[in-house]
C-alpha cells in the first residue's frame, strides 16, 4: 500500500519536495506493526455461533470503522514525514519505536471508548459496562494515549526542524514543516486540557466534549501559516532565495 502511494506521489507534494524516495526497513516494521493494531480491533471478537451474536457482531461495525480512521489519520501523518524528510538517523528511530509501542497501548482505551458512546447513542444502555463515575478516569486513560501518540508525531517534526540546515530546507518547506508541528500540539494541548479537567472537575465523562476545539484550533494554526505562504508565492521568482531562513 505505502508502495504504491509513494509511486503514485513520486514527484512529492506543493511547494515540499519529497526526500524520502525509497521504502525502508523501519517504514515496513511501521506498516506491519499499523496492519497487526488494526486486526486487534476485531479478532478479540468470536465467531457468532447464533443469529443474535451475529448482528450484534454487524453493530460493531461503526466503531470499528471510527477506530480504523483514527488510526488511518495517525499513519498518513506518519507516512508523510518519512516522506518529506527522509530521516533515518538514531532520533528518527527512536520516536518511531516509542510511537508503535504507544499506539498499541492506546489502540484498546480507543476502542472501548469508540464502543461505548456508540452504545451510548444507539440506546443500548445495558452493553454499557461503566458507570458514570468511571467516565472521567475513563477519559483520562483516553487522552493520556491521545496526547502521547500526537506529542511523539510533533517530535518527528520537532527533530525535522533541527535538522533544517542539513536537510536543505526551502523557505516554503520551513512554513509547512512549522504548520504542521503546531497542528500536531493543536493536538496534544486539547487532549490535555481535557484531562485536567476532567480530572480536577468531575465532569462524569463530559470534557470530552472540549475536543471539539481541535477544529476551530487547527483552523487558527493553519491561517496563520498559511498566510505566511501566500506571501512568500507573492514574492516574485527571482527575487526570492529558496533557502531563505524561516
Amino acid at each position: 500500500m505505502r508502495g504504491a502511494l509513494l509511486r503514485r506521489s513520486a514527484g512529492g507534494e506543493e511547494g515540499f519536495r519529497w526526500r524520502g524516495t525509497e521504502i525502508s526497513r523501519v517504514e515496513n516494521l511501521s506498516d506491519a506493526v499499523f496492519g497487526f493494531a488494526i486486526t486487534l480491533l476485531v479478532v478479540s471478537s468470536r465467531v457468532p455461533e447464533t443469529f443474535r451474536e451475529l448482528t450484534e457482531l454487524l453493530r460493531l461495525f461503526v466503531p470499528f470503522g471510527a477506530c480504523v480512521l483514527v488510526f488511518g489519520m495517525i499513519w498518513q501523518a506518519h507516512y508523510k514525514f518519512y516522506r518529506r524528510y527522509g530521516l533515518q538517523d538514531g532520533p528518527t528511530m527512536l520516536i518511531n519505536a516509542t510511537l508503535l509501542f504507544v499506539m498499541l497501548f492506546y489502540l484498546y482505551p480507543l476502542k472501548f471508548l469508540v464502543t461505548l458512546l456508540f452504545n451510548l447513542v444507539t440506546g443500548r444502555h445495558d452493553l454499557i459496562a461503566v458507570t458514570t463515575g468511571d467516565g472521567d478516569t475513563l477519559l483520562a486513560i483516553y487522552s493520556a494515549g491521545y496526547a502521547a501518540v500526537f506529542l511523539l508525531l510533533a517530535a518527528f517534526y520537532g527533530h525535522a526542524w533541527r535538522r533544517r540546515e542539513v536537510l536543505e530546507l526551502t523557505a516554503m518547506e520551513r512554513l509547512i514543516t512549522k504548520q504542521t508541528l503546531g497542528l500536531m500540539l493543536v493536538h496534544v494541548v486539547t487532549a490535555l486540557l481535557v484531562l485536567n479537567v476532567g480530572l480536577l472537575w468531575k465532569t462524569t465523562g463530559m470534557a470530552g466534549a472540549l475536543y471539539f476545539l481541535i477544529g476551530p484550533l487547527s483552523y487558527v494554526v493553519g491561517s496563520h501559516y498559511g498566510r505566511q505562504m501566500e506571501a512568500l508565492k507573492a514574492v516574485p521568482t527571482g527575487g526570492q532565495d529558496h533557502s531563505v531562513r524561516a
